[in-house]
């Protein structure tokens, strides 16, 4: 009896795991160059998020994040014509260094991302803004892609 509840539990937390990484791993889509497919900035933001989630799998947060949030962190970065990260800057964080540190480490190691199409480009470069949700783990979600937080 009890080999079997330890199973059964063992399967629904693989299933329940399944549609989450499915939805954080989808890759962005590219023509051969790689030039992002998205055609708009919201679209490539989007695709950036997943393409940050996968890079740094080991650090997201999979599920819906909790209720009081350890810390949120917005994040400036700029992406030049061939996908190459010119600059990010925190805008707006509780100070707590660690989270910081992590999300501008995230976005290096994501880096080269894919190139923005030529009509998303302004002075040669695009600017995104992303949100990093950090659960108390240390673990984040990024706001583009995040689950809705747990209610109180």
């Amino acid at each position: 009896m009890i080999k079997m509840r330890i199973t059964i539990c063992a399967v629904a937390l693989l299933l329940a795991g399944c549609g989450a990484r499915t939805l954080l791993d989808k890759p962005a889509e590219t023509t051969p160059d790689g030039t992002s497919t998205a055609d708009s900035i919201s679209e490539y933001q989007l695709a950036l998020a997943h393409r940050i989630t996968q890079v740094n799998s080991t650090k997201v947060y999979i599920g819906r994040p909790q209720a009081l949030l350890r810390s949120v962190v917005v994040v400036k970065y700029v992406v030049d014509a061939n996908g190459s990260l010119l600059r990010s800057e925190i805008m707006r964080s509780n100070r707590d260094r660690v989270t910081e540190t992590t999300a501008l480490t995230s976005v290096r190691n994501t880096a080269p991302f894919p190139k923005p199409a030529p009509s998303l480009l302004r002075h040669g470069r695009v600017e995104v803004i992303e949100t990093w949700l950090f659960n108390k783990d240390g673990r984040f979600q990024l706001r583009t892609i995040a689950e809705p937080q747990m209610d109180e």
